[in-house]
């Protein structure tokens, strides 16, 4: 049972871009909470910092507690009880990723999962998913989808992975889901409309919630045909549904 003296791990979502105020995208009560909170665990503490300026918080930030979860390895689970420490003493904390919703294809996962072993109470804020967001604008299959995180980088690994993602989604009418390293998205957009079927439907959402924001879906074979959008350096997801 756990005990009434501990604190709550806060999973604060994020906006998804630099132009877009973060604040938009936050519920009332989020923003209470987070502007409440003066311990942050964070995927890399300069984000955070400028997240916080974005939302008004409150409190100086030289006099809040930012730390950045620790890489996966040797001593990962004592950093993360370290971290942690202070919400089993009675204190909340907030974790944030850099963009989108924490613990979602994200390394605050562990962290996470951590609390729960150590009966500290887990409360999941609302606000964006880049997943979820371009899910919905895709048109595919929201009944049944799968998100893969990033494909293997060598050449080969990566065409029997979207070849095999493919067929899956024949056999399973499942949108397939994933991303890649924002410098190697117009090499993968190039595999896959090599790869692909031409029936196969694919949708290329680019810095969603943005000034920025592109959301395309096409056929393999109108995609072939049309004018390709400019993806290098810029955050995006990739659906596909056969």
């Amino acid at each position: 049972m756990q005990h009434d003296k501990r604190g709550t791990l806060y999973l604060i979502p994020v906006a998804l871009g630099e132009a877009t105020p973060w604040a938009a995208f936050l519920p009332t009560q989020a923003q209470a909470i987070a502007a409440g909170l003066r311990r942050f665990v964070v995927e890399t503490a300069r984000a955070a910092r400028a997240h916080l300026k974005q939302l008004d918080y409150p409190h100086p930030l030289r006099e809040t507690d930012i730390r950045e979860l620790p890489e996966d390895g040797p001593g990962a689970m004592a950093a993360l009880d370290t971290l942690l420490a202070p919400a089993l003493a009675g204190e909340d904390i907030g974790l944030m990723s850099d963009a989108g919703c924490p613990a979602v294809a994200d390394p605050g996962a562990r962290l996470v999962a951590r609390a729960h072993a150590l009966g500290i109470r887990v409360a999941p804020l609302v606000g964006p998913s880049s997943i979820l967001l371009g899910l919905m604008g895709s048109g595919l299959n929201g009944q049944s989808f799968a998100f893969h995180g990033y494909l293997p980088v060598s050449e080969g690994e990566r065409d029997t992975a979207l070849r095999a993602l493919e067929d899956e989604s024949r056999r399973l009418g499942r949108t397939q889901i994933f991303i890649e390293t924002p410098y190697r998205n117009e090499r993968m957009l190039e595999a896959l409309l090599k790869l692909l079927k031409p029936d196969t439907r694919l949708c290329v959402a680019c810095e969603l919630n943005t000034a920025n924001e592109t959301l395309l879906t096409r056929s393999v074979r109108d995609w072939r045909k049309a004018e390709r959008p400019a993806l290098a350096k810029r955050p995006a997801l990739f659906l596909l549904l056969a």
